[in-house]
């Protein structure tokens, strides 16, 4: 059989990208060997789910894979992000000399696709979507029947209450969905930070924080890390 290909995942701190990567372990032809992820700087957190990197870290920690970060500026511009996340590939390509293969976790968006696979092209990276095509309402009862643990960090309030964020994105949450809310998201209409899984080695001990109302649409609430109890 031959050698697996190492492989590159794009690291959101949420549960598709955990999903991708519990898939491609599972995989014949490529093996993930770290994670990326752009941070916002000054924020010290994950762009657009506004995870803490705290939280991140330990994420890959239970994973067992380092991670590569990227870093823009509070409101980078398209370029801006190209630039940093070409930059982020060449780091990863020095220290996994031959690596050419990233992963993304995208489920149907055509446009995002085709605007990835554009990049990766001019970069010299061949991009894959495990999850891509799958049906989506079936896809979030398998992540949660398969122990993957998440709650909402994020919640476009344009397009679901506010009073979903830090929800447990559980069977219930699906149940309470309205219609025209895609099962998992994938339309932006909320992110989730990820605690526990098949793809974890163990689950993170998270406390939700305050939730706040950012540019008057997007409600975020804060997930901390536990401080561990002192030895008695």
């Amino acid at each position: 059989m031959p050698a697996r290909r190492p492989v590159l995942l794009a690291w959101s701190g949420g549960k598709d990208a955990a999903w991708a990567l519990h898939v491609l372990r599972r995989d014949r032809a490529l093996a993930p060997v770290a994670l990326a992820s752009t941070i916002t700087d000054g924020h010290e957190r994950i762009s657009m789910q506004g995870i803490r990197v705290a939280v991140l870290h330990a994420q890959a920690e239970a994973a067992g894979l380092p991670v590569v970060e990227s870093r823009i500026p509070v409101a980078a511009d398209n370029a801006t992000y190209e630039r940093a996340f070409a930059e982020l590939l060449a780091r990863a390509r020095s220290r996994w000399p031959g690596l050419r293969d990233i992963a993304f976790g995208d489920l149907f968006l055509a446009d995002i696709r085709a605007w990835r696979e554009a990049l990766c092209a001019r970069l010299g990276w061949t991009p894959h979507f495990p999850l891509f095509g799958a049906d989506t309402a079936t896809l979030a009862r398998e992540m949660i029947a398969g122990g993957l643990r998440a709650r909402l960090c994020c919640v476009d309030t344009r397009q679901l209450d506010a009073s979903h964020a830090g929800r447990a994105f559980d069977a219930a949450l699906l149940d309470a969905l309205p219609a025209g809310v895609d099962p998992c998201g994938e339309r932006g209409e909320f992110h989730t930070c990820v605690q526990a899984g098949p793809m974890f080695a163990h689950a993170l001990d998270l406390a939700p924080g305050e939730t706040v109302l950012r540019d008057g649409r997007f409600a975020y609430t804060d997930f901390l890390l536990r401080a561990p109890s002192p030895a008695r």
